[in-house]
Formats: structure tokens, C-alpha cells, sequence
């Protein structure tokens, strides 16, 4: 391509510089090496003047407190961000060319990752660009297809160049969301070559900059769905995009609005008793692209459909989300098997149980909280069959040890993590239990860490190249 000499800067002059800003020794870690592997395979793209300005983007990945397997059927869900995140540090320019046919203007995007640090992967689109036919594996395709969604927001004859290295410590088939923190992560750099009022500007929401994490998490989710074919709902994109420290956050999958919800603060208790997340992983790892999630996703339709012609049609019943437990009972014996009965008595009493539990916590009546996440996880292993036995011993386990209130599979199932309610003064001690026992019974290391709601997707900071942290 001939290009000219036009170069659309970001205008974003209240980002710090990447030597000014303090960060968790964590992800201090994690922006060292992403921006070491930058340097290391972009060196050239470093020397060059007109690049010499990089960004540093951070998404995190979640935790489901409740809400399990809902999100694609238009539920309620429960998540906050956890501190384990993605990290993307690079540097990218838009440029207007000589080209006016849209077949030939090609986008480039050069990408490592400390996952590969010896391949670089170089990628090109065009805004004729098509996905995949089918799951091919590459993950590459996490991150192309983000970035197609932003094309549509580029100037007229412009095209996107960037070189990105990526790190994360989000662990892959944990349940803990790495793909949606990537696909974040990369959004939320590419909006950062673009600027925020240009990266929208193809949005309805342009106008409306509350409104541009939903946008993002949106497009996010259509690049998993599309370009790496799992149909994975909104939420894990969501909370990911749209987190802030200290709240989960209640999510409608159906409207795509959410609200803070936050762990209340009760004066008179004491502090060992107050309640605390353990993650535990059972590095029983899965594939979300594959298996039994579509499976699941199929069933949930099929039961739809069932209720949909017993109580009034999709106008009544558009999804799973509206129809209540009365109706999947009545109807008990008008779905065409026990499986699809099963997957919709799952989703109309865990949509129920996500509202209830949200009044709970605001309340502090962590018992019910509690009770609410025994219930979610026996729903999932019974009646929507995404359990396995490593999982159901590591819940066992953290429900009859001391000063648990409840615990559950989070995550798409078949192996993954469990999240633990549990008072502050027994955390420790259940976490060195759990790993003493899982060992025992599995002949399998597992992993545990408390966790606090951290903050979502933002723009760490810029970074002049040549200097060092």
C-alpha cells in the first residue's frame, strides 16, 4: 500500500506515564514481561519515531458468585473481577491510505505472547474479512476477532497497524475467564489507538460514554461467539469490562444492564467472622469451544421451545428467563425428555436464586448467601449435569469444613473451580485442607487463593519506548 502521512493520534492526555503509576508487585510482573517480549520481537517497530509511544491495557479475569449457565438463556448472574488479568502492551497507529475498495484495505496485526514467546504471529483483515468456518484452535483468533469489530469505526480509507505482546496469569480451562480477559484486554488497546470517541463512533451508544463497557463487552462476546465458535452468554465479557473494586455485580443478560452489588458492611462484627472468597482450582482443565457446552446450549432451546408452545408462545416466554418454576413443573411432562426438563428447572430455580442471593448479601446474612451457593451447585451437578468428580469432592470438602458458609462449582463445569464462602478466621486453615485432601483423594494438586472484587478493563497506562520501568 502507498500510504500517506496521516496518522490519527490518541487524544486521551489524562493516561499516566507507565514510570509514574504504582502497581501490585502481580502486575507489575505481568507488564515487565509483556513489555520485555515487545521489545525482544519488535524491535524494529520500537526504533521506528512514529511508534514510539506504546499503550498498556489491562482486563481482568471473574469468578461467579452464582448465577451459573444462565447468561446465554438471558438470566441474572452474579460476578466480580478477580486480580488475575491479561495484560497487552503495544504500540499501533491508524492510517489513512491511497485505496477506496474496501477489499484492499488491510489491517495488520503483529502479535506475541509470553504463552509462545518464540512465534510471532502476523495477522491481516479487511472489512471483508469472514471468521473461521469452524473451531479451528488458533487462539489468535481471540484476538482478530475483536479487533474486527472495530474496523467498522475506522475513518473511511483508513486501516489499523499494531504489534502487541501479550501476558496473563489467568489460568487457561480454570473457569476463571482468560479468553474473555484477552478479548477485553484487546479491546479495551485498540480503543486506545483509536480514542475512546472514534472506537465507538459505528456504536448507537457513541454519545454515551457509560454505556461503552456494555459496547465493548457486546463486541467481545460476538468475537468469542463468531470467530472462535462458542457460544459462550455476556457475562464473562461483561464484569470483565465493566468491574469496580469492591462490587459484584448483577447482571441482565436480557437487557444488558447491571447494578453494584455490594457485600454489606456490618459494624457489629467482628473481623475474623467477617466472609471471604476462596477460589480453589482443580486443574481439571475444559475446552468451552467444545464438548457439552453447545450440548448445553442446544437442550436450553428445545426447552424453551417445549414451554413456549404450553404457555402462549415466544411473546410469553422469548427465553428461559421468563419462565418460572410453576410453569416448568406444570409442564413437566411435555418436554420430550427428562433432559430438557431438567436443564430448564435448572435455569428458572437459578435465576431465582441469584435475586435472592443479591438481597442477601446487601443484607450480610451470609448463611443464606451460603445456602443459596449449596443449592446452585447441587442444581448443577443434578439437574444440569456440568459437575465432575474432582469438583464435587473439592465442594464436599469446603462444605463441612469449619466456618464455611457455602461453596460451589463457578465456571462452565467439567472441571474448572469452585468458589468458597467462608469466614475470614478459618480461610487459611480451609485452604491448607483442601489441598492436604484433594491430594489424597485425586492424586491431584489443586490451587487456592482468596480473592476481593478488583477493579475491570481500563488503560494502564502509555509507555515511551527505550525507557524502563
Amino acid at each position: 500500500h502507498n500510504f500517506k502521512r496521516s496518522i490519527m493520534s490518541n487524544t486521551n492526555t489524562t493516561v499516566k506515564q507507565l514510570a509514574d503509576i504504582e502497581l501490585s508487585p502481580t502486575l507489575e510482573g505481568l507488564v515487565k514481561d509483556a513489555k520485555e517480549l515487545y521489545q525482544s520481537r519488535f524491535s524494529e517497530s520500537s526504533n521506528d519515531k512514529s511508534n514510539r509511544e506504546a499503550y498498556v491495557s489491562v482486563a481482568p479475569g471473574r469468578v461467579n458468585l452464582i448465577g451459573e449457565h444462565v447468561d446465554y438463556t438471558g438470566g441474572f448472574v452474579l460476578p466480580l473481577a478477580i486480580e488475575y488479568c491479561t495484560v497487552v502492551y503495544g504500540t499501533g497507529k491508524v492510517v489513512v491510505v491511497d485505496e477506496n475498495d474496501d477489499a484492499s484495505l488491510t489491517s495488520t496485526c503483529h502479535i506475541v505472547s509470553t504463552k509462545s514467546s518464540s512465534t510471532k504471529e502476523t495477522c491481516t483483515l479487511t472489512p471483508m474479512s469472514k471468521p473461521p468456518s469452524s473451531h479451528d484452535g488458533n487462539w489468535t483468533n481471540y484476538v482478530l476477532g475483536v479487533v474486527a469489530q472495530y474496523l467498522p469505526d475506522l475513518p473511511t480509507n483508513a486501516v489499523l497497524e499494531m504489534s502487541i505482546a501479550i501476558s496473563g496469569n489467568v489460568p487457561l480451562g480454570s473457569g476463571l475467564s482468560s479468553s474473555a480477559s484477552l478479548e477485553v484486554a484487546v479491546g479495551t488497546f485498540v480503543e486506545s489507538l483509536l480514542g475512546s470517541s472514534q472506537a465507538y463512533s459505528s456504536s448507537e451508544d457513541a454519545s454515551n460514554p457509560e454505556k461503552y463497557p456494555k459496547v465493548r463487552a457486546l463486541r467481545c462476546q460476538k468475537a468469542e461467539n463468531v470467530w472462535c465458535h462458542s457460544p459462550c452468554g455476556i457475562m464473562d465479557q461483561y464484569v470483565s469490562s465493566a468491574a469496580s473494586q469492591g462490587a459484584l455485580l448483577l447482571i441482565d443478560c436480557t437487557s444488558f444492564e447491571f447494578t453494584k452489588v455490594y457485600m454489606k458492611d456490618k459494624p457489629d462484627e467482628k473481623e475474623e467472622d467477617k466472609p471471604v472468597l476462596v477460589v480453589t482450582n482443580s486443574n481439571v482443565c475444559h475446552d468451552i469451544a467444545g464438548g457439552e457446552y453447545p450440548v448445553r446450549v442446544a437442550q436450553c432451546k428445545t426447552a424453551t421451545t417445549t414451554l413456549q408452545s404450553e404457555f402462549g408462545g415466544e411473546e410469553k416466554i422469548p427465553s428461559l428467563r421468563y419462565a418460572t418454576v410453576e410453569q416448568v413443573e406444570e409442564a413437566k411432562d411435555k418436554f420430550p425428555d427428562e433432559i430438557s426438563y431438567k436443564r430448564a428447572k435448572h435455569v428458572v430455580t437459578e435465576n431465582e436464586r441469584t435475586l435472592q442471593c443479591k438481597d442477601a448479601l446487601e443484607k450480610g446474612d451470609w448463611d443464606q448467601v451460603g445456602q443459596f451457593m449449596n443449592e446452585s451447585h447441587t442444581s448443577m451437578k443434578e439437574d444440569y449435569e456440568v459437575s465432575c468428580e474432582e469438583i464435587d469432592i473439592l465442594v464436599e470438602l469446603a462444605q463441612n469444613h469449619e466456618g464455611v458458609y457455602g461453596s460451589r462449582l463457578t465456571g462452565g463445569g467439567f472441571g474448572g473451580c469452585t468458589v468458597t464462602l467462608v469466614k475470614q478466621s478459618c480461610s487459611q486453615g480451609l485452604m491448607g485442607y483442601l489441598k492436604e485432601q484433594y491430594k489424597i483423594k485425586t492424586n491431584k494438586e489443586c490451587v487456592c487463593f482468596e480473592t476481593t472484587a478488583s477493579d475491570g478493563a481500563r488503560l494502564l497506562a502509555m509507555d515511551t519506548m527505550g525507557e524502563n520501568r
